[in-house]
């Protein structure tokens, strides 16, 4: 049985060299000394329960944050209380950058389960990235990776119609879940299928109905939130050359 968590703001020590994420969050190639410095600038962990906010828009910004374990969602809020899911996040992916600019954030980032995450304060950060090129290089990858996944997403809601931007999702999580090392034909989408929607612009019925068609035409099989793929090329061929980068 899984012991539970401990509350919202328990904090771990952490030591970034011992960590199997390390080459998703960290440029590859740092020396043992470059990582024991890098061991510094993390500050701790933090367990969020399923549910429970990360941070909120309007909060101010002084971290980022590096899931390590879970998944987690980003929302903004319209001034009517239309909540717009804005992002999905997993292991080994940087959360917080929306803050960057204006020193505060954007958005709401809501644990979808139970996560870990690690604390990264960003001053410390900019101090250290400055001192070794490879780290701010890396730094720079993460933010324009980010640019290039909100790039995809609005070829998904301008032009894309409602069973190619459902077949343009199911192969980007495969294509992040395959870079951690997990099956890229077999997951659990620990997001609702209203939460898919508001992602992709698409009502839930439109989300249930195509994803029961790719079931008919055997493309996935689907049993609740349990997905396995069938014949990704099936899915690839209704996007052509415009599939999203992970």
């Amino acid at each position: 049985m899984d012991r539970p968590l401990p509350l919202n703001m328990a904090h771990l020590r952490v030591a970034c060299s011992n960590c199997n994420l390390r080459e998703l969050c960290l440029p590859i190639g740092l020396s043992s000394e470059e990582l024991d410095r890098v061991d510094q600038i993390v500050a701790s962990r933090r367990k969020i329960r399923r549910g429970e906010v990360l941070f909120r828009a309007g909060d101010r910004f002084d971290s980022l944050y590096a899931v390590r374990l879970g998944f987690l969602k980003s929302t903004l809020v319209s001034a009517d209380g239309h909540e717009q899911v804005t992002g999905f996040h997993m292991a080994g992916e940087i959360v917080g950058l929306d803050g960057i600019s204006a020193d505060s954030h954007t958005c709401d980032t809501t644990a979808l389960e139970d996560t870990e995450v690690c604390v990264i304060p960003y001053e410390r950060l900019e101090e250290f990235s400055s001192s070794l090129p490879a780290l701010q290089n890396h730094l720079r990858k993460v933010m324009s990776r980010e640019i290039v996944r909100e790039h995809g997403v609005m070829l998904l809601l301008g032009s894309m119609r409602a069973e190619e931007r459902l077949a343009a999702f199911l192969l980007n999580l495969s294509q992040r879940f395959e870079a951690r090392g997990y099956s890229r034909t077999e997951f659990v989408l620990r997001m609702t299928r209203a939460e898919i929607g508001s992602y992709l612009g698409l009502k839930l019925e439109t989300v249930s109905r195509a994803l029961s068609h790719f079931a008919q035409e055997s493309l996935i099989a689907v049993d609740q939130k349990h997905v396995r793929i069938i014949d990704a090329e099936g899915l690839r061929s209704l996007l052509g050359a415009n599939i999203p980068k992970a």
